[in-house]
């Protein structure tokens, strides 16, 4: 259940936070009781309009073979006051001390199509959150892409998926991609962040992932589907041995650095 009352089909804008954790062994059952709980952990947070706790594939990957200690959250804030304390509250701070790895960033939507539970997302307010002079192409690219996928269409699904999502490992421009869901073979979720724009498209319109896209629009696949479009306002952490610097807003793209 989401955080937050949003009538049915009226567009939410705000603030995107996404936190991916890697609990070490000895948490992973205070993991696992977050993952049941769901959106209840985050009913007090101020400014949560949007809540989403996720499992994930092995290794943080995508494939069927759950992991016992990856797991990703997506939250949705009215302004990045709050989305910053947020990451610098107890909540937060309490994930990356059980983490062997954590990696956090807050995000601003630049487009979002389709719904999650019947909620749709819309462009961050850039003026309300005094980010007028955030440049299109001064920043990091991020993608998020979910899907409710119908039962009796998972298997066709999942022929086409491991392709795709191993072409996204690979992805020239990709630096970080994690595989995330809500349920088991039914409802999945991806998060990539890129170089830039032109990196995701690369992606997006070939190979693989096209294919799998098209035969998702033309065997109706998914029940629910949305895409969103995002830009890197500011992320750290060590994911995947991968060290990932502040970003700061409108700033060059940074590189990333081995731990």
């Amino acid at each position: 259940m989401d955080q937050g009352p949003s009538p049915k089909h009226v567009p939410i804008a705000g603030v995107v936070v996404v936190l991916l954790v890697d609990f070490i062994a000895s948490k992973k059952s205070w993991g696992w009781m977050k993952l049941a709980q769901g959106a209840s952990n985050f009913k007090h947070v101020p400014g949560l309009l949007f809540s989403k706790v996720m499992g994930s594939g092995h290794d943080g990957g995508f494939g069927l073979r759950p992991s016992s200690t990856h797991q990703g959250l997506v939250l949705l804030f009215d302004t990045v006051v709050n989305a910053h304390a947020f990451l610098e509250g107890d909540v937060s701070i309490q994930y990356k001390q059980y983490a062997r790895e954590w990696w956090s960033a807050t995000l601003v939507i630049d487009s979002s199509r389709g719904e999650w539970n019947d909620v749709s997302w819309a462009p961050t307010d850039l003026a309300k959150e005094g980010l007028t002079h955030l440049q299109q192409d001064s920043t990091l690219v991020a993608t998020l892409t979910r899907a409710s996928i119908r039962p009796a269409s998972a298997l066709a699904f999942w022929r086409y998926a491991p392709q795709a999502q191993a072409d996204l490992a690979n992805a020239s421009g990709c630096i970080l991609a994690m595989g995330l869901g809500e349920a088991p073979l039914v409802r999945q979720c991806t998060f990539s962040v890129w170089r830039d724009t032109q990196s995701m498209l690369n992606y997006a319109q070939g190979g693989a992932h096209r294919t799998a896209i098209q035969a998702a629009y033309k065997h109706t696949f998914f029940s629910e589907s949305m895409f969103v479009r995002m830009r890197v306002l500011s992320m750290a952490g060590v994911w995947r041995g991968v060290y990932y610097p502040h970003q700061p807003a409108a700033m060059p793209p940074l590189e990333v650095a081995h731990a």
